[in-house]
């Protein structure tokens, strides 16, 4: 199998992007080709494209190149436009396509644009580079854009972080990484900061989709108030305790969270499966059918699981068994500083279990987070 090819941020196209418009000031030509290099210490050397320039002013565009990873910003072109200023310094800020900060838990002040630490930092450093390569003694304004941001960030979590208008500038390497783990790690920490910064001590996670839904039309709880931690579920934890939380709601499909009964706390097949295994070895508990256990055994998926416990009438003390385990091991993991509760359910089989939290967690977010939806069924 082929190696996966590496990209490189939008940060790196707007540091890039930066130095070429300074660089056609200075010069007083277009430029075909500019680089960087990036934290990471790899030089990037890419093709400058719609190049403009006057005297005391230019603005170009990188195309951004994401590698062999599925990022929604591939293909985008970064603009940085450069103003000349009489005054040293270097000013930064976003234009059209760069969201702007609204909520507090991130990088930037509420306001400013969202170009995060490390890209504002090359940016920073680009300009610098430029004006005392040339000697320049005054300073500059930079302005990053993107025209078509705005409808990139639909695609993006921006909207759940408070983050409008437009797209992040990101990175902190300067380099993508191919189906990164960690880069889906770090978004996750960055909305779990924001809403620590916003909503406090509360806070409730699902793994995906189906959790949300289920979030929205079943329970009656603000889909948004959810941080999706895809597999993450151990990460996710630590980072609550880091960040200081003191009540979690957990709630997700049965066909991820039963793991969580056997200590599994990356819930990704690759790492881990033993849902079958998990849920025979509760009902050996409750029955003395072997064929029972068997059947459960056999089964492919959850969904049939359930099917098989509800025909031998045991699906309510099983169910009960796992949330106990389940809850028994996310509090081994967090060292009992969290109030936790978990809640899990099936598409097709509806609400199966809660643990002994749960309920009271839901009311609180419910009084806190009103919706008009149905209550729990």
């Amino acid at each position: 199998m082929a190696e996966l090819r590496s990209g490189y941020t939008t940060g790196t196209c707007a540091a890039i992007a930066t130095k070429a418009a300074l660089r056609m000031i200075f010069e007083q030509k277009k430029i075909e080709k500019e680089s960087v290099m990036t934290p990471k210490g790899v030089l990037i050397e890419t093709p400058i494209e719609e190049s403009e320039f006057t005297q005391n002013t230019a603005k170009c565009a990188v195309r951004k190149d994401a590698g062999d990873d599925p990022d929604v910003t591939n293909g985008t072109l970064i603009f940085s436009e450069v103003t000349l200023t009489e005054k040293q310094g270097i000013v930064i800020d976003g234009g059209k396509g760069v969201g702007r900060v609204t909520k507090p838990g991130l990088w930037q002040k509420i306001g400013e644009a969202a170009i995060n630490k490390v890209p504002h930092r090359m940016i920073y450093d680009a300009a610098r580079e430029m004006i005392e390569e040339y000697g320049f003694h005054g300073g500059a304004e930079v302005v990053i854009s993107v025209p078509n941001g705005e409808k990139i960030a639909q695609k993006t979590f921006n909207p759940r972080l408070g983050i409008v208008g437009g797209i992040s500038i990101l990175g902190t390497t300067g380099i993508v990484e191919p189906m990164s783990e960690q880069a889906l790690i770090d978004t996750i920490k960055v909305e779990m900061a924001v809403k620590q910064a916003n909503d406090g001590e509360r806070l409730m996670i699902a793994p995906g989709n189906y959790g949300l839904d289920f979030i929205r039309e079943s329970m009656g709880l603000d889909l948004n108030q959810a941080v999706t931690c895809s597999n993450y579920v151990g990460e996710t934890l630590d980072h609550a305790v880091k960040l200081g939380f003191k009540k979690v709601l957990m709630i997700g499909h049965i066909g991820k969270f039963v793991k969580l009964a056997a200590g599994i706390m990356n819930t990704h097949s690759r790492n881990a499966d033993g849902r079958m295994e998990i849920m025979a070895s509760c009902a050996a508990i409750e029955t003395d059918d072997i064929g029972t256990v068997r059947a459960i055994l056999k089964c492919l998926t959850t969904d049939d699981a359930i099917r098989v416990l509800k025909e031998a009438d045991i699906l309510e003390p099983v169910m009960k068994r796992i949330v106990d385990k389940a809850l028994f091991y996310v509090n081994h993991r967090t060292g009992d500083e969290l109030t936790i509760g978990i809640i899990m359910f099936s598409n097709e089989h509806g609400l199966l279990g809660m643990s002994e939290n749960a309920e009271e967690l839901v009311a609180e977010y419910k009084e806190l987070f009103p919706t008009s939806q149905s209550v729990v069924r």
